[in-house]
């Protein structure tokens, strides 16, 4: 019987001890061999990534199992599949499949992302003489319209790259007058007017009333009542503008006080190749493996709790490797070591002897705080006074993010600066942070309104 499905596949491709956990693609015929040796020619790439190109190569998998004997041609196979992601597989009249697969019409940014990886493993395939096969989604001239989009995309990426005069014309030409001969529709474009900030009325409310604790001791004092831990950790991410994934990469040792200032210092390394803080090793990779028999928490797959993603942000030191939080307001940084200092005096739980790990955050039982817990406790805290945990209402954890990116605009920072301080790369991407809502899109017409009358009144 043919199926298909995931597997925890432990991978070495030399003869050395080291080997890396990679989601696998199990058949009936066995493991695809062929898309593990993809994956690690991959090895920068993200768990979540990898887990999207297993996932992708699945679903063809059972396309293929639901139509055997169908295809003939490669091509005409790949062109049929982004038909089904894209539209579904239901006969929209009588609600009848006759495949069985009964798959429902993807959103656009979803069919483009499976049919990109099920590309690029395809290419990846032609280019290896050992599996003799053509390539699944060949490219073909391109008309005069797509060409002049491919030179629009061309320039706008070229614009945003350090070092791009060193592109060579003569090779983007020849790219430009082709596309891939399997495409799907054209995403529908928006403003991006999709507001996802944290209530900044509630934050004060979330951080008192939200982040407590129960205790059954009579005798407790105030500090057994308060969540230090998530107080903490939701100052950084609403007042620092870090991401929930980078704060779980902090050892003990990154968090440092300014004693002169009274305030916390806040350092976020690159979870492999930041300077480790112990010269001993060459990096955190190596501090981790030799002291703690650690792997970087990035190397985890997404489905182990010690997993937790980096999303490459820019760095400000290229010597350390690593990037310093800014807070602001500027005060929160006082505020953060305040709450951090009483975390470690009444209620972080150290490491159970032959289980050390340097990670700051732990939970009960002193292991390292996981995304999962924290992503529960975090709801919790927000249901308790009284908000719903929704992205699209701001209340997750992201929401802080897009909070502290719109407050340095309100304060009148450059887009130069916003890019700075959230750790960004390109100028443009700190766009999304300071989209306003519609209604403070009104109270500004109103504003700009009301000045004009003013200029108008005076005139006269």
């Amino acid at each position: 019987m043919a199926y298909v499905t995931k597997v925890k596949v432990r991978y070495r491709n030399d003869d050395t001890g080291r080997e890396i956990q990679l989601p696998g693609v199990l058949t009936q015929g066995g493991v695809l061999i062929s898309h593990l040796r993809y994956l690690a020619s991959e090895p920068t790439k993200s768990a979540s990534w990898r887990e999207r190109s297993g996932f992708a190569v699945r679903i063809l998998i059972q396309y293929l199992n639901a139509n055997a004997g169908r295809f003939e041609e490669t091509r005409e196979l790949l062109a049929a599949f982004a038909q089904a992601i894209e539209f579904g597989t239901i006969n929209s009249e009588t609600l009848n499949d006759p495949s069985g697969l009964y798959w429902v019409p993807r959103k656009p940014d979803d069919f483009r992302t499976l049919l990109y990886h099920l590309t690029k493993y395809t290419d990846w395939l032609a280019e290896r003489p050992e599996y003799h096969t053509k390539r699944a989604n060949p490219f073909r001239k391109a008309n005069s319209a797509e060409e002049r989009l491919n030179w629009c995309a061309y320039y706008n990426k070229e614009a945003g790259v350090f070092l791009s005069h060193l592109s060579d014309p003569d090779e983007a030409a020849r790219r430009n007058e082709l596309v891939r001969g399997i495409r799907t529709s054209r995403t529908p474009k928006s403003s991006g007017r999709v507001i996802k900030r944290f209530p900044e009325n509630e934050i004060h409310n979330l951080l008192v009333n939200g982040w407590v604790r129960r205790s059954e001791n009579p005798d407790a004092g105030k500090h057994a009542f308060i969540d230090y831990k998530g107080r903490a950790l939701t100052l950084l991410m609403h007042y620092g503008g870090i991401r929930k994934s980078e704060a779980f990469q902090l050892y003990l040792q990154d968090i440092i006080a300014d004693k002169k200032r009274g305030e916390a210092v806040v350092r976020i390394y690159h979870p492999s190749f930041g300077a480790s803080p112990d010269e001993r090793y060459g990096s955190r990779r190596e501090f981790l493996a030799r002291r703690y028999r650690l792997k970087p928490r990035t190397d985890y797959p997404r489905s182990e709790a010690l997993h937790a993603g980096w999303k490459a942000p820019l760095l400000n030191d290229a010597t350390q490797k690593y990037f310093q939080v800014q807070f602001s307001p500027v005060s929160m940084a006082k505020e953060f070591l305040h709450t951090f200092e009483h975390y470690l005096a009444y209620q972080r739980v150290n490491a159970p002897v032959g289980a050390e790990h340097p990670y700051a955050f732990t939970n009960s039982k002193g292991e390292p705080e996981t995304l999962k817990n924290f992503t529960r406790q975090h709801k919790s805290a927000v249901n308790r006074i009284g908000l719903e945990h929704e992205k699209q209402l701001g209340t997750t954890e992201h929401g802080h993010r897009h909070a502290y990116g719109f407050r340095l605009h309100a304060y009148g920072l450059s887009q130069i600066e916003i890019q700075k301080a959230l750790h960004q790369k390109h100028p443009d991407s700190c766009l999304v942070y300071i989209n306003q809502t519609d209604e403070e899109s009104r109270a500004s017409f109103e504003h700009a309104e009301k000045i004009k009358d003013r200029f108008l009144k005076y005139k006269k």
